[in-house]
């Protein structure tokens, strides 16, 4: 059983207090401080990685590809949970992924060859991206699941940190200079790695839940876990993840590009008050499920998908500035509403024997696939409004405006709320 450091309790009325109600206070803090190192560690360099890859001169192709390693790490995630969910407790797995990353985030600092810099840093995000299925696992696993969102908070509370780090080193470490397009963050991505590898050897015990069940190529290659596809209403949720990762991927992986071409100094600290605000919007996530259910708490996710592109495009057709700072600050409701709470619904659909694996597959479908096909996408329209090295935003922010509104309609009319399990598979 997983260590929820404390001894059993009891209610005013005689009756146990299950284990999980009762997790100590140093549990909770450990899990938030993993979750708070795990996205600080991203965070630190993806975010100015498209303005990196332009001031090395990296375009077309080879512009998409390295953008792409996200969401081809996540290939790597079905087979990374099956591991946690049948061999190995997962904090020792995911210990082992950390140390991966510590050395490939080294190592891709150190290419100036765009070939080797994609290849060095896929295989990092072959060991990173599996680590957002196995945080939230054992965050699930030694703490309510409804109460999950007051654990991920720590996620964006990590990805702040990184745009302050980027603040205080660019006047006090080296002495002014910005590190924004430069292949520092990288160096201080493979710096957090190290420390929450070592940290994680903390982490509560987290046994694989299916041990001793035989580990089929069906369970190798994740593919179990689409067995939940059978419920109706979880595949359209799938579709529906699926597709809005086109639109997002557009400000995702291209943002820095887009804001460095405005003008904006600081890019990383700019694009990071979005995470600011995340912070307090997280912890309306676990009210937002409990008064209006999942359907309408994604449905504002979407709707902040929405607004964030309508403001980016009127910004630019009006000129005005500041309207790009709504599309910022929207990211908190985007990722907590729709993504954080599509992570809470996966887990009530997922047999117990599933849910890392269930993870992983929300995390392939959507950064990895939905994330591929977004970022090929968008690098191809931004060609395509591309004209003597200048891109036309105006358009392409249209384009997306009207993707994301679309998704809002498409999930009102065809998703229920229907927190009912699928049937053990």
């Amino acid at each position: 059983m997983p260590d929820f450091g404390g001894a059993a309790r009891f209610s005013s009325n005689g009756e146990k207090v299950s284990e999980m109600e009762t997790a100590s206070t140093s549990v909770r803090i450990r899990l938030s401080v993993m979750m708070f190192l795990q996205y600080m560690m991203y965070a630190v360099w993806w975010v100015p990685l498209a303005a990196y890859l332009k001031n090395m001169e990296v375009t077309g192709s080879y512009q998409a590809w390295i953008l792409s390693v996200m969401p081809l790490g996540c290939l790597a995630s079905p087979l990374i949970c099956m591991v946690a969910d049948r061999h190995f407790p997962s904090q020792r797995v995911l210990t082992v992924l950390n140390f991966g990353c510590a050395l490939f985030f080294y190592l891709g600092a150190q290419q100036t060859d765009p070939q080797w810099m994609f290849i060095i840093l896929l295989i990092g995000m072959c060991c990173y991206m599996p680590t957002w299925s196995l945080t939230a696992a054992i965050a699930m696993a030694n703490y309510p699941p409804e109460k999950f969102p007051q654990i991920r908070v720590f996620g964006s509370i990590g990805w702040v940190a990184s745009s302050v780090f980027s603040l205080a080193a660019a006047t006090s470490i080296f002495g002014g200079q910005l590190i924004d397009g430069t292949a520092i963050p990288l160096y201080c991505g493979a710096a957090t790695a190290l420390v929450a590898a070592l940290f994680n050897l903390t982490l509560p015990n987290t046994p694989p839940p299916a041990k001793g069940q035989p580990a089929l190529v069906v369970d190798a290659l994740g593919l179990r876990a689409l067995a939940l596809l059978k419920d109706r209403n979880f595949a359209i949720f799938i579709s529906i993840c699926l597709l809005t990762m086109i639109p997002f991927t557009l400000y995702f992986s291209l943002g820095s590009q887009f804001f460095e071409s405005q003008g904006f100094a600081q890019v990383t600290a700019t694009m990071n008050l979005g995470q600011f605000v995340e912070m307090f919007l997280m912890v309306l996530v676990p009210v937002a499920l409990t008064r209006l259910g999942v359907k309408w708490t994604m449905l504002a996710g979407l709707g902040a998908l929405t607004l964030r592109y309508l403001s980016l495009w009127a910004g630019m057709a009006m000129d005005q500035m500041w309207m790009y700072y709504i599309a910022i600050l929207v990211h908190g409701m985007i990722f907590g509403f729709f993504f954080v709470g599509g992570q809470v619904y996966t887990d009530k659909k997922a047999p117990a024997s599933l849910r890392a694996q269930a993870q992983g597959l929300i995390v392939l479908i959507c950064f990895g696939i939905g994330m591929l096909a977004g970022t090929f996408g968008n690098v191809e329209l931004l060609e395509r409004y591309t004209t003597n090295g200048v891109i036309d935003w105006q358009p392409v922010f249209a384009i997306a405006t009207v993707a994301s509104a679309v998704l809002m309609v498409a999930l009102f009319i065809l998703f229920k709320d229907d927190p009912k399990p699928v049937a053990k598979v």
